[in-house]
């Protein structure tokens, strides 16, 4: 028996050694409200109990109730089922601009840190007319050119978030071209998308993992904002921040409308910053605590 104990209680410390994101509990809790917005998203056909488009004008406007567990909107369609099928839309939203701007970001950064001279100060250059708008302000701007729907939406805020991961892929670089190994790289002749992505990227990953982790909330709140406004996602699509706009002329007597979708985005955004926070404490060796 003592054995066995001994045996379970190093098993567990060697899980725990193993996933150090694990040893906090906001860490923790980030990462279960962020699955549970997955599992949402997922298994929304499963898990709705109505058509997240389906009108029941007969119902409208009423509290939550064991037939409808957060109540019903002002056509009658149930808030629970349109709040799961709007989880889909958000952290869509959030994959899909975190890995366009980081993508594009990212390789900006790398090419501008690398190259130096002319190309870095024209790249450079073109990151700060970005980086000097209000992101949100220039957001607006570029979805009401393109035209009010979700796809530009999505574009928008992608074409106001890359230039960050520019400059810290940038800063990244900078310090990591002249290491060691980058210098015997390049003295064996490999190409210079080799010495990029071989040996760069993987060493200024760690920031840019972060920054997504912050970016993933401000693209769901972000988004969440210009369908308020009628720039992004467009009625009856059920995205949450359509859903508050759809109730804010009903919040003073039918709070649930607003206040559900609402709490959807608070939860959502805030996890995705705990796991920012988190993630840069265990990648960042000056904030890591001494044991």
């Amino acid at each position: 028996m003592a054995e066995r104990s001994l045996s379970a209680s190093g098993g567990r410390a060697l899980v725990a050694a193993r996933s150090p994101i694990l040893r906090e509990p906001l860490n923790v809790l980030a990462l279960t409200l962020i699955a549970l917005f997955a599992i949402g998203a997922i298994f929304a056909p499963l898990l709705a109990p109505y058509d997240p488009l389906a009108q029941d004008l007969a119902s409208r406007l009423e509290p939550p109730s064991a037939a409808h567990w957060l109540g019903t909107d002002q056509l009658g369609r149930d808030i629970a089922s349109r709040l799961l099928y709007g989880s889909r839309i958000s952290l869509v939203i959030g994959v899909v601009v975190v890995g366009l701007a980081g993508a594009f970001g990212t390789m900006v950064g790398l090419v501008a840190g690398y190259a130096g001279g002319l190309v870095d100060e024209g790249l450079m250059r073109l990151t700060e007319v970005f980086l000097a708008f209000p992101p949100l302000i220039l957001a607006m701007a570029i979805a009401g050119a393109l035209g009010p729907s979700l796809t530009n939406a999505i574009i928008a805020i992608a074409a106001v978030t890359w230039a960050v991961y520019a400059r810290l892929a940038r800063g990244q670089v900078l310090s990591l071209r002249r290491r060691e190994y980058v210098e015997a790289a390049r003295s064996i002749g490999a190409s210079w998308p080799r010495i990029l992505l071989r040996h760069l990227l993987p060493n200024a990953i760690a920031p840019l993992l972060v920054q997504a982790s912050f970016d993933m909330g401000s693209a769901i709140i972000s988004a969440a904002g210009l369908s308020f406004i009628g720039f992004g996602a467009q009625p009856p699509t059920p995205e949450w921040g359509v859903m508050i706009s759809e109730g804010r002329n009903f919040i003073s007597t039918q709070l649930w409308l607003s206040l559900f979708p609402g709490l959807a985005i608070l939860f959502a955004v805030g996890a995705f910053n705990l796991l920012g926070d988190g993630l840069r404490d265990i990648l960042d060796p000056r904030l890591r605590p001494v044991r």
